[in-house]
């Protein structure tokens, strides 16, 4: 399941997620990348201890934490630290598919990486080319996204950024270890909870049918998080 998380930063703090950005110490984004990741990747990113990273790291972790749409699709179990990355003059990032687990080095812990997000700090008009292309089993998906805005999909799906070539593409990238490992359950616990929100909204949280409803989804969330 893709999703698209409108707003979770507001604008302003986009804005002084930019600011911060503009002053920070960009290296080579091959230092991060797995052996395969490393032929196909060309960008500019922080560095994962940097103040920058650790700052605005933080401030997106607590947003993820009050976003209800996130919540309910990703069943977060563990977030690996936001890590953040700049496409400019021709860079690119080839087809690859995201290493299954990482190491949290700050927290010394591994983190099996269930979905994936990309959080976009510059806006569409603001450079060409730069899409982030998702491949699934229904074809080729191109986002480009407003900023603030963030994009989830499947880490297991085969993805790629296309080469910019006006201005420049700032993003923020991270991945998610689920309560709920497989994509399909949580696809359908998605759908589950959606549908019992607007019959909340319609016939009241009390209803016969919320609550049996409500129960249905607690009990799939019993069975199947891990």
């Amino acid at each position: 399941m893709m999703l698209h998380i409108p707003g979770l930063l507001t604008p302003e703090q986009v804005l002084e997620c930019r600011r911060l950005l503009q002053q920070a110490p960009w290296v080579d984004g091959k230092s991060t990348a797995g052996f395969q990741s490393a032929m196909a990747k060309d960008n500019l990113q922080l560095p994962e201890d940097s103040a920058e990273a650790q700052q605005l790291g933080a401030l997106i972790l607590q947003a993820l934490e009050r976003n209800p749409l996130f919540i309910a699709a990703a069943l977060p179990d563990k977030v690996y630290p936001p890590l953040f990355n700049c496409y400019q003059g021709g860079q690119s990032f080839g087809l690859h598919v995201d290493n299954a687990v990482r190491l949290d080095r700050g927290r010394g812990e591994r983190v099996r990486t269930d979905l994936s997000a990309t959080l976009f700090f510059t806006g569409p008009d603001e450079y060409d080319g730069g899409e982030l292309v998702v491949e699934d089993t229904y074809g080729a998906h191109s986002v480009k996204l407003p900023a603030g805005d963030l994009i989830l999909y499947p880490s297991t799906s085969l993805h790629r950024v296309t080469p910019v070539s006006r201005g420049a593409r700032v993003c923020s990238f991270f991945w998610i270890q689920s309560m709920v490992r497989d994509d399909g359950q949580r696809s359908l616990l998605f759908d589950l909870d959606t549908g019992i929100q607007r019959l909340n909204q319609e016939l009241g949280a009390d209803h016969a049918a919320s609550v049996q409803l409500t129960g249905v989804y607690h009990n799939l969330l019993r069975r199947w998080a891990l």
